[in-house]
């Protein structure tokens, strides 16, 4: 009889062996024979996933027939060197189960969790995070734009396969599965109009069954809310693909047109100018968008902070902010590279250290993203800019009050998660987003 166990393992650098797992036993009789495991928030899989760490980090690990298995693997690689939004795949791990003759070899998966992600039904069933609810219709249709612009079909976008991260008030959505995707050069619209229709019918299975167990915002239909990922998609689609007139004496137009699409995240990695057919004075621009992550790379290449793209928006633009009260005080032009390490000392860095005895050290740029929104919220109360410590201290005041709220409704048996105070939504700043068009001031759950 052959022998049960490993009999063949790929690893990435940088990641544990993954040696002192139980691979003899199949993932779903794991619980016992491993002290790695642990649980996070997941979502409905059609296959056995199981979690394991090691030290901070924590990894995903899906069981999968051996074509599949490898299938998904050269996916999720390739999404990555496409630098598109995935979870990352680790490695791929082959082993045998069984000791009959003949015994088939079952593949394992393993990805690398992403922090600070939450699946759909967490979204719904948690307390505290009603304000991202409405959200997913944005993230889903960006998600999908961001894809199909890098010439993955993906097949099976549903809710289910789909990971959010809380992004300064709003979601960014990562692709989690990847089994029956397809990588090209360019999707045909053929391609892009066929994932739309299973996203439809998926996202109307996924919230039929949620609608079984919670009570949905009258904002996500079942029936409806799949078509609403449509419109948002067939819009964005069609405004990061347009191509406008541009006469010779009008190039101002071309820093205009990728002024546009930076602010709607986009970066651009070339401008064509062609001749319009017909008109000898006119060219037409097709701008070459290379990925959604524009104010992120800002961000990075100036403060070496990363964070979501909202995020990073909102941060570079207290960045700006400091940069013009700098060039005011000294009269003079300051460099934004110089507000920026200002900003780091005197802003970022104190503000991170004073919040740690609430918040930890997770999620920082989210945490100080709460932090801005809520000194907007309390300067419009009192028709007065109120201060960034001001409002460090009244949001550490709030996450007490929550802590300590939270710990007396579980020794009474109550929910796990409630909210902190709501405030008046503040206006929004993203020019294509879900719900009412407002912003709401820092929720629970961060």
């Amino acid at each position: 009889m052959p022998p049960t166990g490993l009999t063949s393992i790929q690893i990435r650098q940088g990641h544990p062996d993954f040696l002192d797992l139980p691979w003899h036993l199949p993932l779903a009789e794991w619980e016992g024979h491993s002290s790695r495991l642990v649980q996070v928030p997941r979502g409905l899989s059609r296959h056995e996933v199981l979690f394991v760490s090691y030290g901070r980090a924590i990894y995903a690990l899906k069981e999968l027939p051996p074509r599949l298995g490898q299938r998904e693997y050269e996916a999720l690689r390739g999404l990555e060197e496409r630098e598109l939004p995935s979870v990352r795949a680790v490695g791929l791990v082959r082993a045998r189960t069984s000791e009959e003759v003949g015994g088939e070899e079952s593949s394992v998966l393993i990805t690398l969790f992403l922090e600070g992600s939450l699946p759909y039904r967490t979204l719904f069933m948690n307390q505290g995070l009603e304000r991202y609810r409405e959200r997913l219709l944005d993230a889903m249709a960006s998600l999908l734009v961001r894809l199909h612009l890098g010439g993955f079909y993906w097949g099976d976008c549903s809710l289910s396969n789909t990971l959010f991260r809380r992004d300064a008030g709003e979601l960014q959505a990562y692709a989690v599965d990847a089994e029956t995707s397809e990588i090209h050069e360019k999707l045909s619209d053929g391609q892009r109009q066929q994932d739309l229709l299973i996203m439809e019918e998926n996202v109307a299975g996924g919230l039929a069954d949620l609608a079984a167990v919670v009570q949905l915002p009258r904002a996500l239909d079942v029936y409806e809310t799949g078509t609403h990922i449509r419109k948002r998609y067939e819009r964005l689609w069609e405004e990061i693909n347009k191509e406008i007139p541009v006469a010779k004496n009008e190039s101002y137009r071309i820093h205009e047109r990728i002024r546009a699409l930076n602010d709607l995240g986009f970066s651009v990695g070339e401008v064509d100018l062609v001749a319009q057919p017909g008109v000898s004075d006119h060219l037409r621009m097709r701008t070459i968008i290379t990925d959604r992550n524009y104010h992120r790379h800002q961000l990075h290449n100036l403060t070496g902070i990363v964070a979501e793209e909202r995020q990073a928006t909102l941060l570079l633009n207290e960045l700006q902010e400091l940069r013009a009260t700098l060039t005011r005080e000294l009269n003079r032009s300051i460099p934004l590279s110089t507000a920026a390490f200002r900003w780091l000392e005197e802003r970022f860095h104190p503000t991170i250290q004073q919040l740690q005895p609430v918040v930890g050290t997770t999620e920082v740029s989210e945490v100080y993203c709460q932090v801005l929104e809520h000194k907007w919220f309390l300067s419009e109360r009192e028709k007065k800019d109120v201060g960034l410590q001001r409002a460090i201290v009244d949001y550490m005041e709030l996450r007490k009050r929550q802590k300590d709220l939270t710990m007396n409704m579980l020794l009474l048996g109550g929910p796990a998660s409630p909210s902190l105070p709501r405030a008046e939504p503040a206006p929004a700043q993203a020019p294509i987003r879900a719900g009412d068009g407002r912003q709401e001031p820092p929720g629970g759950g961060a």
